[in-house]
Order: structure tokens, then sequence, then C-alpha cells
């Protein structure tokens, strides 16, 4: 196997839509990748299938799961969405992240 760096550009180009996202990297099963997402302030349902490994660059977030409970996430932290989440994502200010995802195998059946 030979190593490949992959560098982050902190300041990749940001396309004149309302959300951005480069991946960077799919491993050859695509069940891991990473990438660069930003978003101009907005507010999504979403429900996760994948495990989610966010860094804000840039911005404010709240993630408001299915019961109504709200966290908050600024600019330098580090958070992850559990497989199996449900609720709403908000990007409050414009927002900048790096991002790296997992889809969980199936169960045997």
């Amino acid at each position: 196997m030979t190593l490949r760096s992959i560098r982050f550009n902190p300041a990749p180009a940001l396309e004149k839509a309302a959300t951005t996202v480069h991946e960077w990297y799919q491993d050859r099963t695509g069940a891991f990748s990473a990438g660069f997402w930003a978003s101009e302030p907005s507010e999504i349902e979403v429900s996760y299938d994948e495990d989610e490994f966010c860094v804000l660059v840039e911005g404010t977030v709240e993630l408001t799961d299915a019961s109504g409970h709200t966290e908050t996430y600024e600019a330098g932290a580090a958070f992850l969405i559990p497989s199996g989440f449900k609720g709403i994502w908000k990007s409050v200010t414009p927002v900048r992240k790096f991002y790296v995802v997992h889809l969980p195998k199936a169960p045997a059946a």
C-alpha cells in the first residue's frame, strides 16, 4: 500500500451556491470518506445513516434532536453525529467544516 498525503486546504473555493461540498477522499468500499463542507445560513431536516465527525472552521451550528434537545457548536469545536441521529441541522451563520464520515456495515441477516 502506498501512503498518499491529503493536504486539507483551509480555505477552499466556495461555489456561488447555498452549499459547497468537496470530497477529498473515499476508500475503495465507499464506507469511509473525508472532505470539506460549507453552507450559508439555513435549516435542514437530517437523518444520519452514517457516523460523522465534524470540525467547524467557521460559523455556528445548532443541532436539535427528535426530542427537542439542542446543542450549539461554534468555530473551533469538534463533535460527532452518530448513525441514527434524526433532527434539525441549523447553520446559524455561514458555516465551514471539515468532515470524516463512516457508514457502518448493516447487521448480518
